[in-house]
C-alpha cells in the first residue's frame, strides 16, 4: 500500500492560544488555516492522519529547559478546536520532542501501510525536525510545507528548514 500519511505535530492550546504556556507567536496561529485546508484533504482521501500530542507528567524533567507545558489531562494539552481529531484518527501521545521516543508512533504508521509522510505543526526547529528526523531514519519519504510549520524563534525555523531538507531529505516547500 501508497498511503501517505498527515503528521499534526502538537497543535495544543499551549502553544496555539496567545494564553498558552509557551505561545509560539504570531505565526502559529497563522498555520492553523493552511493545516485545516490540509487536514480536509487528507480526511477526504481516506488517508491516515496522526496527531502527536505533548503529554507530559506535572514533574517532567523537560520543565528545567522549558516553562511546564502540554501537562496531561489539561486545557494546555488538548489539540485545539478547529482540528479537533476524529474518534477513528489516530492521536499519539508523547513525553519527548521526537513523536517516534516513547511511543507507538513506529507501530501505528507500519499498520497504514504508509510509505510517505507530510508533517506539519509545531515547534519547527524542535518536535517537528526530530519528528522528521525520525521519519528519515526510517526511511520515509517527508515533506514539509513552510506554510504549516511554525515556531517561537524565526532564526531557528529557519534553520530547522533547512536541516530537514539537507540532512533529512525532506522535501520543505
Amino acid at each position: 500500500m501508497t498511503a501517505t500519511a498527515l503528521i499534526i505535530v502538537d497543535m495544543l492550546n499551549d502553544f496555539i492560544d496567545p494564553q498558552g504556556a509557551l505561545f509560539c507567536g504570531d505565526t502559529a496561529p497563522q498555520s492553523v488555516p493552511f493545516i485545516q485546508k490540509r487536514l480536509a484533504r487528507q480526511r477526504q482521501s481516506g488517508h491516515p492522519v496522526i496527531f502527536l500530542q505533548d503529554a507530559h507528567d506535572p514533574d517532567d524533567a523537560e520543565f528545567a529547559k522549558f516553562p511546564p507545558h502540554g501537562i496531561a489531562a489539561t486545557w494546555g494539552s488538548e489539540i485545539i478546536t478547529p482540528l479537533a481529531p476524529r474518534k477513528d484518527e489516530i492521536v499519539v501521545p508523547k513525553k519527548r520532542y521526537s513523536g517516534f521516543y516513547g511511543t507507538d508512533l513506529e507501530h501505528r504508521l507500519a499498520e497504514t501501510g504508509t510509505a510517505t509522510v507530510e508533517v506539519v505543526g509545531v515547534c519547527t526547529s524542535i518536535c517537528v525536525m526530530d519528528t522528521v528526523g525520525g521519519l528519515a531514519n526510517r526511511d520515509y519519504s517527508v515533506t514539509v510545507p513552510i506554510a504549516g510549520v511554525a515556531d517561537f524563534d524565526a532564526d531557528m525555523h529557519v534553520f530547522a528548514l533547512k536541516r530537514m531538507a539537507q540532512l533529512y531529505g525532506a522535501i520543505v516547500q
